[in-house]
C-alpha cells in the first residue's frame, strides 16, 4: 500500500489496532526475526576515515545478532539485570551500536552525548544510576575519554568500565604511530577498566538468558543537554517496535541502503535509522566516528553514496546547507530519497537541494519524549515544504487552545499534543516532578496527549504546519538550547539587572542563541566582557550567545515578566536587514507581525529598484516567513 495522503494513512490504521499487530515484542525478537529472514545480507557497515576507499567493517544481520547476543551477555554477566542501566559515551562505530542493541536486551541502555561536558554527563550517570559504562579508550584527536574519567567521579554508582579502542579500524602507517601518540588518560574513579571486544569475545553468540516475556522500558534518552541537568525520557520496547514498523511499513525494504552520518546519542539515529534496519532488513552506514561532523566527510560524502549504492540519506537543514557548498562528484543514480529531521527546513534550500542532487525529499517531525516518529510529508504524496507532512498511522494530532483546553478548528493555532505507542502516558521522564503538566488527559477517551511545546496548526488536508513554541527552546541544527542557561549566566554579572535569551534566525543553523540584557542602574560593561562572562558559566560551546546587545529597558509584560516576542522581533528584524544589506538588495524590514497562521512573519518594503527574486535569494535559507509591506 502506498503512503500518499490521508486516506492511505487511516486505511493503513483500521486494519487493525498497533497493539493487535504480529510484531516482535522485544528489540532481541526483532533482531531475532530479521536475522532469520535476512541473515546473509549486509546490515551494519562502519569506516573510520571518510575516504570513498577506506577500510570497513561490516556485519551480516547473522553476525550480527551473535555480536548483540555476545554483548548482552556480557552486561548480565556484570550483575545488570532487566531494570538496570548501561550507558555509552562514544561516538558513531559498531561497538556503539553493539552497545545499544545489547544494552537493551539486558537492561535499559543509556546514550550520552560526547559534547557535554563532563560535570554534566556525571550527573546523567547519577541520575539514571548507571552500572556500567561503555566508553572509549583515550584516541588522538578526542577527549571522550579523558570527559569519561572525570564523570565518573560524579557517578559512583558506575562499577565497570568497559572501552572501546578505535586502533583497531586503522591500517598502515597510522596504526603504528596512533600507541606512540596516544593521550594520557588519568584515571580519578574506581570503577574496574576492561577491554569491550576483549570481554564479548568470551561470551557464546547465543543469549544465555531468558529475554523479557513483554513490554518494559528499554531505553533512556537524555534531551537538552545545556542546562545543569538534561531530562531523560524513558523509552519502552513497544514504542521503539513503533517507530522500526513505521521504517519498514512506509518506507524501507531489505534491498535498500540508508547512510546515516548521525550520532547515536540521538533518536532520529537510534530509534529511526537503525530502527528501520532492524526492521525491513535494509543495510546502514555510518561513515566516521562524528558522521557528518567527521574529517572529509562533506567532501567525499557523494562518493560514500556511490561506493555504498545508498537508496536513503538521513540528514538534517544545517548537513543539507554544507552539501550545497560542494558539487556532486559520484554517481548518486542509487539514491531514492532523503529524509530529514530535527529542524525546519528552508524553501530555498529544498529546492536547491533537489536539483542539485535529484533526489525527493520527505521532511518529519518527531521528538525524544514520544519516543520519535510524529509526522512525514507522505513518501508517495504531496510534499508541502514548509509543513512537516500528516500523522504517521496509529498516532493522532491534537491542537489544542492552552486557556480553554479545547481542541482548535482548522487553521487555528494551537499547542500540538499527541497520542501514539511511543507516548508512555505520564511517565515520560525518569523524575516523577518533570511529567507534571506534560499531558492532558481527558477520562472520556482514556489518553494521554503528550503536549510538545510546539505551536501549530492542521491544514484542511491534515498537514501539521509549526509556527512557534510555547515552551521556550531554542533549535540550533537540531540541538535544543535551554535559554535559561544562558539567562542565568549573564544574570550573574554584576551588572546585569535582566537577560533575556533567544534563537535569532540563522541561515545555516536555523537559530543561534542571541541574549538581550538590562543594565543595573549606574553600571557600565562592554559586550565583550558580558560575553566573556557568560561563556564562563555556560556548559556548552552550542550555548554561546552568538550575538548580545545592551538595552535601556526589556520589554516586559505587565507583571514584570520579559516579553520575548518583541526580542525575537528584534532580532528577525536586524538579522534579516543585515542578509539584504550583505546581498545589496535595496529593501528592508519595516515590521514584524503576528500572522495567525504563519507566527511571525517579516513585512519587506523596498527602498528602491528591487525584485522577488533578489529578496528570495537574500531571505530563502531562513526558516521565517515574510511577505512584502507594499
Amino acid at each position: 500500500m502506498t503512503f500518499a495522503n490521508m486516506a492511505d494513512r487511516d486505511a493503513i490504521e483500521a486494519e487493525m489496532p498497533f497493539e493487535d499487530r504480529d510484531l516482535p515484542k522485544t528489540t532481541w525478537g526483532l533482531l531475532s526475526k530479521t536475522a532469520a529472514a535476512h541473515g546473509g545480507r549486509k546490515a551494519l557497515t562502519f569506516q573510520l576515515f571518510s575516504d570513498p576507499g577506506a577500510k570497513e567493517e561490516t556485519f551480516t544481520w547473522r553476525s550480527l545478532q551473535d555480536h548483540v547476543a555476545q554483548s548482552a551477555n556480557l552486561f548480565r554477566s556484570l550483575g545488570v539485570g532487566e531494570s538496570d542501566v548501561v550507558a555509552f559515551l562514544l561516538p558513531n562505530c559498531n561497538e556503539c551500536v553493539l552497545t545499544y542493541l545489547g544494552g537493551q536486551v539486558a537492561g535499559i541502555v543509556l546514550p550520552i552525548n560526547p559534547l557535554m561536558d563532563a560535570s554534566q554527563i556525571g550527573a546523567i550517570l547519577r541520575e539514571a544510576n548507571a552500572k556500567v559504562l561503555v566508553t572509549l579508550r583515550s584516541f588522538p584527536k578526542t577527549d571522550v575519554a579523558q570527559k569519561a574519567a572525570e564523570a565518573l567521579s560524579f557517578a559512583p554508582s558506575v562499577q565497570t568500565v568497559l572501552e572501546v579502542d578505535l586502533l583497531r579500524y586503522v591500517t598502515g602507517i597510522k596504526k603504528l604511530i596512533i600507541p606512540l601518540i596516544r593521550p594520557k588518560n588519568p584515571v580519578s574513579h574506581k570503577a574496574r577498566v576492561l577491554n569491550f571486544n576483549a570481554e564479548i569475545a568470551k561470551q557464546p553468540t547465543s543469549l544465555a538468558f531468558e529475554d523479557s516475556k513483554g513490554d518494559r522500558v528499554a531505553a533512556y534518552f537524555h534531551t537538552g543537554g545545556t542546562t545543569g541537568m538534561p531530562k531523560v525520557a524513558q523509552h519502552r520496547y513497544s514504542g521503539i517496535i513503533y517507530n522500526s514498523w513505521l521504517g519498514a511499513r512506509l518506507l524501507f525494504e531489505e534491498t535498500d541502503v540508508q547512510i546515516c552520518p548521525l550520532p547515536m546519542f540521538h533518536v532520529f539515529a537510534a530509534i529511526v535509522s537503525l530502527g528501520a534496519s532492524l526492521s525491513s532488513g535494509c543495510q546502514i552506514v555510518f561513515p566516521t566516528p562524528q558522521g557528518y561532523r567527521g574529517d572529509g566527510v562533506f567532501d567525499n560524502f557523494w562518493k560514500l553514496i556511490e561506493r555504498h549504492k545508498v537508496t536513503f540519506m538521513i540528514t538534517v537543514p544545517t548537513a543539507m546547507s554544507a552539501l550545497m557548498q560542494k558539487p556532486v562528484n559520484a554517481d548518486i543514480s542509487s539514491l531514492k530519497l532523503a529524509f530529514c529531521g530535527s529542524a525546519p527546513l528552508p524553501l530555498e534550500l529544498y529546492k536547491r537541494f533537489e536539483a542539485a542532487a535529484g533526489v525527493t525529499i520527505c521532511e518529519g517531525y518527531g521528538l525524544t519524549e514520544a519516543t520519535c516518529l510524529v509526522s512525514i510529508n507522505p513518501p508517495d504524496g504531496e510534499k508541502k515544504v514548509g509543513s512537516i507532512g500528516i500523522p504517521f498511522p496509529h498516532t493522532r494530532i491534537r491542537i489544542i487552545d492552552v486557556a480553554t483546553q479545547t481542541d482548535c478548528a482548522t487553521d487555528e493555532i494551537g499547542e500540538i499534543c499527541l497520542n501514539n505507542p511511543g507516548v508512555f502516558g505520564g511517565q515520560t521522564y525518569t523524575e516523577a516532578a518533570k511529567n507534571a503538566d506534560l499531558f492532558y488527559h481527558w477520562p472520556e477517551d482514556g489518553d494521554w496527549f503528550l503536549r510538545t511545546g510546539d505551536l501549530g496548526r492542521v491544514d484542511a488536508d491534515g498537514y501539521l504546519w509549526i509556527t512557534g513554541r510555547a515552551k521556550d527552546l531554542i533549535i540550533r541544527g537540531g540541538h535544543n538550547i535551554d535559554p535559561a542557561e544562558i539567562e542565568e549566566a549573564l544574570a550573574g554579572h554584576p551588572a546585569v539587572a535582566f537577560a533575556g535569551a533567544i534563537g535569532q534566525p540563522d541561515a545555516h543553523s536555523g537559530e543561534v542563541p542571541c541574549a538581550y540584557v538590562e543594565l543595573v542602574d549606574g553600571a557600565s560593561v562592554t559586550v565583550e566582557e558580558l560575553l566573556e562572562h557568560a561563556k564562563g558559566q555556560i556548559h556548552e560551546r552550542a550555548a554561546y550567545p552568538k550575538y548580545l546587545e545592551i538595552l535601556d529597558e526589556l520589554p516586559k509584560t505587565a507583571v514584570g515578566k520579559i516579553f520575548k516576542p518583541d526580542l525575537r522581533r528584534r532580532a528577525i528584524t536586524r538579522t534579516y536587514n543585515a542578509a539584504l544589506a550583505n546581498a545589496d538588495v535595496a529593501a528592508e524590514v519595516s515590521e514584524v507581525i503576528e500572522d495567525k497562521k504563519r507566527g511571525l512573519v517579516a513585512r519587506i518594503s523596498r527602498t528602491g529598484t528591487v525584485s522577488e527574486d533578489e529578496v528570495v535569494k537574500a531571505l530563502g535559507a531562513f526558516t521565517r516567513p515574510w511577505e512584502w509591506a507594499d
